[in-house]
């Protein structure tokens, strides 16, 4: 990469890439491209990230003949063109092995970043003579597709932190709920309702420090935490927590078992909120 084109997350010492190599016979061929590309609308809608669609063809330093290529880069468009998705032509810019699919995720600001590829590939299944024996009793040449979803999942990590804002919806957010008592004698009380929280498998800290209360809520809501539940002396007699959403909507007091029921439908549903 250029010098500073990466930065903070993007910047790392290593990554990890969610990679996958998926062999099939030629008439299964777009059938699992169009598997492939419904698995990464299922992953990329989670996030609320949409993207757009490159297909790479044919760059001058490549193995495999001129006929193969085309055949592979016309069942790339036919398969992404019966999903009724578009694409566009980037030209020479395929894998010395077969042409890709590049899929760029575009975040909150209209960055787009490129994330997932699918990668026919041909070549490599015939020069590490790899076979199948098919219906007909006779062997066969498979064919390979490389395949990633997130890409490196350090800079993925980087792409939603930025897309989000460091606001993550509650299902994603590292710290999911703060608790802030009002006054040291709601202490007990609060550890209560954050062990009962940790015990139904919820990511939950409590605020004992001696400060007044406007300063825990505004450094919550700095802290971009989901949900922050305000306990004092009205709140231990009723056994309810007052609930507060980062984006400074109050919902008033409930119990704990009404809170943990709307937590837990947030996680459940994935809700981007």
């Amino acid at each position: 990469e250029l010098s500073g084109a990466l930065h903070g997350l993007f910047r790392v010492r290593c990554f990890n890439q969610d990679d996958a190599h998926v062999f099939m016979t030629r008439d299964q061929m777009q059938d699992v491209i169009q598997e492939t590309v419904r698995l990464f609308d299922e992953v990329y809608s989670v996030f609320g990230l949409s993207y757009t669609i490159e297909l790479s063809t044919m760059p001058e330093d490549h193995i495999g003949t001129v006929e193969e290529w085309e055949r592979n880069q016309d069942i790339l468009k036919n398969a992404i063109t019966a999903m009724g998705k578009d694409f566009v032509i980037n030209e020479g810019d395929g894998a010395f092995y077969g042409p890709k699919l590049d899929f760029h995720l575009a975040d909150s600001l209209g960055r787009t970043w490129q994330c997932g590829t699918i990668q026919l590939d041909s070549q490599l299944p015939e020069r590490f003579e790899l076979e199948y024996t098919g219906e007909d009793g006779q062997k066969h040449r498979p064919v390979m597709i490389h395949r990633v979803v997130l890409g490196s999942i350090e800079r993925f990590i980087g792409v939603i932190t930025e897309h989000f804002a460091g606001a993550f919806p509650a299902w994603l957010a590292p710290v999911q709920v703060k608790v802030l008592p009002v006054t040291d004698r709601a202490a007990q009380y609060a550890d209560q309702i954050s062990k009962d929280l940790d015990g139904a498998g919820f990511r939950v800290e409590v605020d004992h420090r001696n400060e007044k209360i406007g300063k825990k809520i505004r450094e919550a809501t700095m802290e971009k935490v989901p949900y922050m539940l305000v306990v004092g002396d009205r709140d231990m007699e009723g056994q309810t927590v007052s609930v507060r959403m980062r984006s400074g909507e109050d919902l008033g007091a409930m119990s704990c078992v009404q809170f943990q029921a709307l937590l837990a439908e947030d996680v459940r549903t994935k809700a981007i909120k």
